[in-house]
């Protein structure tokens, strides 16, 4: 039997494999995202136009090469940057020396906490997912 401090551990660690297993899966990535936000795969084909077929197979990771048109969308509907998304997918990103904001960006709340690992993002979109389904 594990005591205390084992079933911790191993709680912890199988939080991290999934977490690990999320952030190299870019399907269950973009899926996190839309839930984060409440929405279905209905809402996000009438909003970005987008058909639900496709967006299924992208959370799915069926599609090896998502166009860059789609990430786009879904990008500016999920309120992250488009780069976040195309470096996701494997596209190559050129690192800027200085990146440009515009007036929206200043206004995000990201922008007012400042940068987050990897892990506090998945955590936040995690919370973000539980606070939106609490309100239904």
């Amino acid at each position: 039997m594990l005591d205390t401090y084992s079933k911790a551990h191993y709680i912890c660690f199988i939080n991290l494999a999934t977490l690990i297993k999320i952030m190299n899966n870019y399907g269950e990535y973009i899926k996190a995202l839309r839930e984060s936000k409440g929405l279905t795969l209905r809402d996000v084909e009438r909003q970005t136009e987008v058909s639900n077929a496709y967006l299924s197979q992208l959370e799915s990771s069926k599609i090896k090469q998502p166009s860059p048109i789609t990430l786009y969308k879904l990008a500016e509907l999920y309120g992250i940057k488009y780069e976040v998304l195309m470096e996701k997918v494997g596209y190559p990103v050129p690192q800027a020396n200085s990146p440009v904001k515009s007036k929206k960006s200043e206004n995000t709340v990201l922008h007012r906490i400042g940068e987050l690992s990897k892990e506090e993002e998945m955590e936040l979109l995690e919370y973000l997912k539980f606070i939106r389904t609490r309100r239904k």
